[in-house]
């Protein structure tokens, strides 16, 4: 059964602006004005779904002078992961049972 924290996770990278940011800082840590830039989106923005992302336990702030500087923390995805992971073998199941249907069309 999915638990809090899962549907807490995929409720959070439900959102298209939130996954923009997690593929940030997939790439690195950055601050906030790094991922305003890069993103083309507004600094109050931006800092709102770093909290949300924080929040979930996603990302994590660390000071560095009058900067945060954030990067990705892993276990609420693999959580997510471990949770997807019996999907992805059911549909792995499917698409190698297409493929085998297809092949035989082929009459190679």
């Amino acid at each position: 059964m999915i638990g809090a924290m899962d549907s807490d996770v995929f409720a959070v990278i439900g959102d298209p602006s939130r996954r923009r940011i997690l593929d940030e800082l997939r790439e690195g840590d950055c601050s906030v004005g790094q991922l305003v830039e890069a993103l083309s989106m507004s600094q109050p923005a931006v800092s709102k779904h770093l909290r949300v992302l924080r929040e979930a336990g996603l990302a994590v702030a660390t000071p560095v002078a009058q900067q945060r500087i954030y990067h990705l923390t892993g276990e609420p995805l693999r959580s997510a992961d471990a949770w997807l992971a019996p999907y992805r073998a059911m549909w792995s199941g499917h698409l190698d049972a297409l493929g085998r249907h297809l092949d035989s069309w082929g009459g190679s």
